[in-house]
């Protein structure tokens, strides 16, 4: 009789050599970044990647209301933080063999990326100036050398590790936050699967952003704005917010407040006749991969007009994979919960991603997944994610007909609208 181990969700102690032999496997797979298979392996109990990398999954079961993402981020950070541990300084052989077999940014060269097999990705390592001699080895086998050691000073590393942890399981949400810090910066300054961001994108990556809308009659009153962010390059200092009402053609600002972590200030269009902006500015100046939350929040006082949408533009690296706990509170990636007017509910409410504004306002037909229910006056929804750079994301509403009048229709409100 065959027993299939659940490798995923085992919390037996690991040996060093069962840890090394997952760590090796992530760092020959050629198709894809370490993050989705440390995720799928626990997603998928009966897969390859659990059979692969269960001893590193398993530790994991200790930490407490674990989803699969946040255990797979747990892990991930655990892995960023021991290599950037590894050797005495950035110039170490051994760190940059772990930095190069587990794809962490940058990767040397103009392209910045990270090639597909473990031997050419330490071919890459060869433009790093002195590091492995000078002139550069023309074959790999330093490289090669430099990991049979660091790989193995890894796993020992992370094996005392997941006996700490599972032994008082709190201390993984450190892991958890770092690994999302490593997503956010992943290859390329970006989360894997994402695309580019625009040339004039802000300088950042959104790991939660939580939106709560006050409808006031059937328009924005109050928009409460919580981002968590990390900075995707050096002296980042601010974060832009656009808090528009209306159709093209209606510029009209909302008010926008700083309320924690950050202070307004006003930030002139680059054209005459551009809407002001308002700047969030920060307590610090960012360094690139560094985390950092803020709350701000957008009024509006003009109750006789009417709105059809709630809308968030991504002008940025991108949003995270959208994540709730256990309790069903949002933990990661873009979320957005509207409190509508109790003397005015809409007969319909659906979310919608990725669409012009015209195919927003389509009514998804019964049993469509995108519609969403009205419970007390109150409607949420996460978005699975990844939110891409120059894509909208939003709820919209369909009034009663008893409800409706002419007015302006639509609220956008910016990718942050406070």
């Amino acid at each position: 009789m065959t027993v299939q181990l659940d490798f995923a969700r085992t919390d037996q102690a690991a040996s060093p050599a069962a840890v090394e032999a997952a760590l090796r496997w992530l760092a020959t797979r050629k198709e894809g970044e370490p993050l989705r298979f440390l995720r799928y392996a626990i997603e998928e109990p009966a897969s390859e990647s659990a059979a692969a990398v269960g001893c590193l999954a398993g530790p994991t079961a200790s930490l407490p209301g674990g989803t699969p993402e946040s255990r797979a981020l747990a892990i991930w950070g655990l892995i960023v933080e021991e290599v950037a541990k590894a050797g005495s300084a950035e110039d170490s052989r051994r760190r940059n063999t772990l930095k190069a077999a587990f794809r962490l940014p940058p990767a040397p060269g103009p392209a910045a990326v990270w090639k597909g097999t473990l031997d050419d990705r330490f071919k890459q390592l060869t433009a790093l100036d002195g590091v492995f001699g000078s002139p550069p080895p023309s074959t790999t086998t330093p490289m090669h050398k430099a990991w049979r050691r660091a790989v193995a000073l890894l796993a020992d590393c992370l094996t005392r590790e997941f006996g700490r942890l599972q032994r008082d399981g709190t201390g993984w949400q450190v892991h958890v936050e770092a690994g999302r810090a490593a997503a956010a910066a992943g290859p390329g300054g970006r989360v894997p699967g994402l695309r580019p961001p625009s040339r004039g994108a802000q300088p950042v990556f959104l790991e939660r952003m939580l939106v709560r809308v006050v409808m006031g009659r059937r328009t924005v009153s109050r928009r409460l704005t919580e981002r968590t962010l990390v900075a995707c390059g050096d002296g980042v200092d601010g974060y832009d917010v656009h808090a528009l009402t209306g159709r093209a053609g209606d510029l009209a600002g909302i008010p926008v407040q700083a309320i924690w972590n950050c202070r307004l200030v006003a930030v002139p269009g680059p054209h005459p006749g551009d809407p002001v902006m308002a700047r969030l500015r920060f307590r610090r100046k960012l360094r690139q991969g560094e985390s950092y939350s803020l709350v701000s929040e957008a009024t509006d006082d003009r109750l006789d007009q009417q709105r059809e949408w709630v809308n968030v533009e991504v002008d940025h690296h991108g949003i995270a994979v959208g994540e709730r706990n256990r309790a069903g509170e949002p933990v990661a990636g873009l979320t957005i919960q509207v409190t509508f007017d109790e003397g005015c509910l809409p007969e319909a409410c659906w979310w919608y991603a990725e669409q012009t504004e015209h195919e927003r306002l389509r009514r998804p037909p019964a049993g469509d997944p995108h519609l969403l229910v009205v419970e007390d006056g109150f409607v949420q929804h996460t978005f699975a994610g990844p939110c891409q750079p120059r894509e909208e994301y939003g709820i919209a509403f369909r009034w009663p007909q008893e409800c409706s009048r002419p007015s302006h229709t639509g609220a956008w409100l910016g990718s942050s609208g406070g």
